[in-house]
């Protein structure tokens, strides 16, 4: 009799549940859901490496072809994975790392680099292919983002994810803002979710020495908008004319300093017999913006003419499809670190066309302008040739 009653009333508690779920589910209505401020934690930024790479956030690693950067990020997998010491001396606590290369073989290039940084091997898994149906296909990041994601968290442990070169995600065009920022958001997601550090390479566009190195990342501005810190690395001449000093500079950061960087050289190391890979040692820290350490002292180019010049090649990739409402350049230009003053100068030395609306003002391209525009991206297919074609030269040497 008293087990009945206890299943009575186990029962109607499980009813009782089911009718609760079922009533929540009715009244969850579709449309924008939104969330107070007062129902948020404040919350620091979680540092992988301290005011340098961030927990889930995206970072771009940009500069000239021959400058390392593929063997820095490799740095930086080595000393997560051995749970080594970054530049500043302080300590990384150990984890696993991924890395989708398009450019480098990970058996004889990207490997022999981690050996001869001192990275963990077992730690670091290569985005090689994927099955679909038995059958093995190239992976694809518009397809196969969310089995990459249930792969790395089979693996467990995931600090830092490496995108060689981050234009590989954007099966679009590239230098279109929209097209761009839709194609990194997967990527942007993958990392939040697991809480690792994003870096993505890419390339320097010709030109534009002596401006914000920034804004010579090549491709869409939105590669830099979307990006939480931004990272360079260049050679540079010194005081005494040595042209042999590198250095890793902060170009932009949303989330913490925006400047400084550290000495860094290029080593040849053999960590296997017969196994030869080049590796990063690191030298002093230095103070300074990029703009500042990675500029030749004796260019003498004119700082303020340079911004202008930086913001109009800005408005003319923002402005190109048309009317802009004024709030989105202003938005844009802060991400990508061009400040509101010297948009508005060069808007009033390009004259651009502006037109007040019935939510505010809104800008275009005149059409002088907008042929520039149109004219430079019809002249855009060959300089990326041009730009692969000095990519392969340098190969047999150090990336």
């Amino acid at each position: 009799m008293r087990s009945a009653t206890i299943e009575q009333a186990t029962s109607q508690i499980d009813r009782s549940m089911a009718a609760q779920v079922e009533a929540r589910s009715k009244s969850a209505r579709d449309g924008v859901v939104l969330l107070c401020g007062s129902d948020l934690k404040p919350e620091p930024v979680q540092w992988l490496w301290h005011e340098w790479l961030a927990k889930g956030k995206l970072h771009l690693l940009a500069g000239a072809p021959g400058q390392g950067k593929t063997t820095i990020a490799i740095a930086f997998a080595a000393t997560i994975t051995s749970g080594g010491r970054w530049p500043d001396g302080s300590r990384c606590e150990r984890g696993n790392v991924l890395v989708w290369s398009g450019e480098d073989d990970p058996a004889d290039t990207l490997l022999p680099r981690l050996m001869a940084a001192g990275g963990d091997r077992s730690r670091v898994y290569f985005v090689e292919s994927t099955r679909i149906a038995g059958e093995l296909l190239s992976f694809d990041p518009a397809r196969d983002m969310k089995a990459l994601q249930a792969a790395a968290e089979r693996i467990g442990d995931v600090r830092l994810i490496i995108v060689d070169p981050i234009v590989s995600a954007v099966t679009g065009d590239s230098h279109k803002n929209t097209e761009t920022r839709r194609a990194l958001q997967p990527l942007v997601d993958l990392a939040a979710s697991m809480n690792a550090a994003l870096v993505g390479i890419t390339h320097f566009s010709k030109g534009g020495q002596g401006g914000d190195p920034s804004q010579r990342v090549m491709g869409s501005v939105a590669f830099t908008a979307v990006a939480r810190v931004v990272l360079v690395a260049a050679k540079v001449k010194g005081e005494d004319g040595n042209d042999d000093r590198r250095i890793l500079a902060r170009s932009k950061s949303n989330i913490g300093p925006d400047d400084g960087g550290y000495e860094y050289n290029l080593e040849q190391g053999e960590p296997l017999p017969g196994i030869h890979a080049s590796y990063v040692t690191w030298g002093a820290s230095v103070a300074g913006s990029a703009r500042e350490l990675l500029s030749d002292p004796n260019e003498g180019q004119d700082d303020s003419k340079s911004a202008i010049d930086s913001a109009t090649e800005f408005l003319r990739e923002v402005l190109k499809d048309g009317l802009t409402p004024c709030k989105t350049i202003q938005a844009e230009g802060k991400d990508a670190g061009i400040s509101w003053a010297s948009i508005r100068r060069a808007a009033d030395s390009s004259s651009v066309v502006k037109r007040k609306g019935a939510s505010g003002w809104y800008w275009k391209l005149n059409d002088r302008e907008l042929s520039i525009q149109h004219a430079q991206e019809a002249q855009h297919a060959q300089p990326l040739k041009d730009e692969h074609l000095e990519h392969l030269e340098i190969a047999g040497g150090l990336q």
